[in-house]
């Protein structure tokens, strides 16, 4: 018995120490921080992982904030309940209880973490490990890091800024909201996109998806077209502020893009096609790809437009992101050109093989998916009545931009469908309708017009290869020199062809907001669907109103505010970002079933 209990005793001794031992063992799954810090390449390529780290709660593409918040879009989905959404397309209170906004502030910061990460490896590792190539890695982080607080000004106005200094130092707790002013942080975040614009070479030779100089340019012409028309608020500055010298620089950066090997593509359809994805239209996008392309189990998947896809069309297309019968009828032509004064006045639906008087700009059948016509090209997908999921309250009208062909395929299998659509940041015609506008407020209206007619062009040649079937209700024609003989009337030409040209790409509100027509524009497109009541979608946008002057951005996190007047605390919006970032794979959304 003794040498039994010894032999116990002795085994528990094993068995203990073979725990400790396992305890002590440092999990294999968890990448040491020296060690993470010493390969700056790799810190980089996270810094770029997080521009697609996208789901619907928090897409890339800012659809819910830049189309729905305007006269373009109706959120569309199940009804009005199904997401934290509807407040924004119906103008009401907004809190910052809903996931959504919480979410992509969290996102954006975390895409700032990993910036900060990234210039802190190279700093310390970028000449020993990259040599030549390390200055041209921090020039592109720089421009990373400029386009998230791009994107947190655009939507939260004041933001505390979060730099390396910040991030070394743990000092999260101590930057307030307010340390910056809105023209001093948007001062800030051109600082970042000059430190890229001076370290980058123009192209690079990557197969897309890296950031080069004209990207940057791009992206400077945007921060000082914004700065141009005033502090960002409506009825604040406005027309009569135009600041020229802002303007001019416009026109400097937009000339890099334009005299670089970016261009028009020159179909407008294939834009938005995958297997056109980083062709000469690309002046930067979120690069997404097939499983099958690079051998992973989900592939690089766009997560952003998880909720788009059209309802009985794709496995589980949810319907939402839904063209509004307000832009369809901006389409309208009358001898080729666009209808401003009179293109509300009726609700014209074109249906496939039946003639009618009203003729379309080509772009319509490019952008919205209708019933009698194909499928985004496609004769063998034809759109019914019954591609609506809540016809009564959302319409009948689908987004094709966001969505491949069917015979595309859907790139998850699973209870969501994703697809390898590349989200644009920028695409040349983007850039130069920018150009154009800032060409307009200088006075050199022959050069805005014809830009703006190459665009118009562009969009006539469209229509043989992909919307043959509707050639008959298609007629656009150029502007002639009467319609830029003023500024006022280019400028009218201007704001409506980017309507149509960038429709459902989810910049009309900024666009309404930068021009600060928003309340004008916004409050007669909700009285036209009071009036018009032949079709069942007006009442979702029942008692909205608008008015000039009102501060509209969204709420910190975890602080409830307004949409309209706010008074921003220095404590709001803080709590997110003091933790450390959690690192998500890079397919996190394909996880939430």
């Amino acid at each position: 018995m003794k040498s039994l209990k010894t032999y116990i005793i002795i085994a528990l001794a094993a068995a203990l120490s073979a725990c400790n031992d396992f305890i002590d063992e440092p999990p294999t799954g968890v990448i040491d921080g020296d060690l993470a810090y010493s390969q700056p390449d790799r810190m980089v390529n996270a810094a770029y992982a997080a521009l697609g780290d996208c789901w619907f709660t928090y897409p890339f593409n800012l659809w819910p904030y830049g189309d729905l918040g305007s006269d373009d879009c109706l959120k569309g989905g199940g009804g009005t309940t199904d997401t934290g959404y509807h407040p924004m397309e119906i103008w009401s209170t907004l809190t910052s209880t809903p996931g959504e906004l919480d979410e992509l502030w969290y996102r954006l910061y975390c895409n700032i973490s990993r910036c900060n990460r990234a210039l802190t490896a190279l700093e310390e590792y970028g000449m020993e490990k990259l040599g030549d190539k390390a200055a041209q890695r921090e020039a592109e982080v720089h421009f990373l890091r400029g386009h998230s607080y791009f994107k947190l000004v655009t939507m939260f106005r004041q933001v505390p800024w979060i730099d390396k200094a910040v991030f070394e130092q743990s000092s999260h707790e101590q930057v307030r909201n307010d340390q910056y002013t809105y023209q001093e942080l948007m001062g800030k975040v051109i600082g970042e996109f000059e430190m890229a614009y001076n370290g980058l070479p123009m192209e690079v030779d990557d197969g897309g998806g890296r950031a080069n100089k004209v990207a940057a340019a791009a992206y400077l012409a945007k921060c000082y077209l914004t700065l141009a028309w005033g502090d960002g608020y409506e009825a604040t500055d406005g027309v009569g502020f135009i600041n020229e010298e802002y303007m001019r620089k416009v026109v400097e950066y937009t000339e890099v893009v334009k005299k670089s090997r970016c261009g028009y593509l020159e179909d407008f359809g294939d834009i938005f096609l995958p297997e056109y994805k980083n062709s000469k239209e690309s002046v930067f996008a979120v690069q997404t790809s097939q499983y099958t392309e690079d051998n992973t189990r989900f592939g690089r998947a766009n997560w952003s437009n998880t909720l788009n896809g059209c309802w009985g069309m794709w496995s589980c297309g949810w319907d939402f992101h839904k063209p509004s019968q307000n832009l369809v009828n901006a389409f309208k032509t009358q001898n080729g050109l666009p209808m401003f004064d009179s293109y509300n006045a009726t609700n014209d639906y074109p249906v496939n093989g039946t003639a009618s008087a009203q003729k379309w700009d080509p772009r319509l059948f490019h952008t919205v998916g209708m019933p009698t016509f194909p499928y985004k090209y496609e004769s063998e997908y034809m759109m019914t009545t019954e591609n609506s999921r809540t016809p009564n309250t959302y319409g009948y009208y689908t987004s094709l931009k966001d969505v491949p062909q069917r015979s595309g395929g859907e790139i998850f299998e699973g209870s969501w469908q994703a697809f390898a659509m590349n989200d644009y940041v920028f695409r040349y015609t983007d850039v130069m309708l920018m150009r154009a506008e800032a060409l307009i407020e200088l006075g050199e209206l022959t050069e805005a017009r014809d830009i703006i007619n190459d665009i118009r062009r562009r969009a006539a040649n469209s229509i043989d290869k992909h919307i043959g079937y509707a050639k008959d209700f298609c007629e656009i024609a150029e502007y002639p020199a009467t319609y830029f003989a003023d500024k006022e009337t280019a400028r009218k030409c201007l704001r409506w062809e980017r309507r149509l040209e960038m429709a459902m790409e989810s910049s009309r509100y900024f666009d309404l907001r930068r021009w600060g027509i928003a309340s004008t524009v916004l409050n007669a497109y909700f009285e036209s669907e009071r009036i018009l009541q032949r079709d069942t979608l007006r009442p979702v946008l029942s008692g909205c109103t608008l008015h000039a002057g009102e501060k509209r951005v969204l709420p910190h996190p975890l602080q409830p505010a307004l949409l309209r007047p706010r008074t921003l605390r220095p404590e709001q919006g803080l709590q997110l970002i003091t933790s450390e970032e959690v690192v998500k794979p890079q397919n996190f959304g394909a996880m939430q079933q």
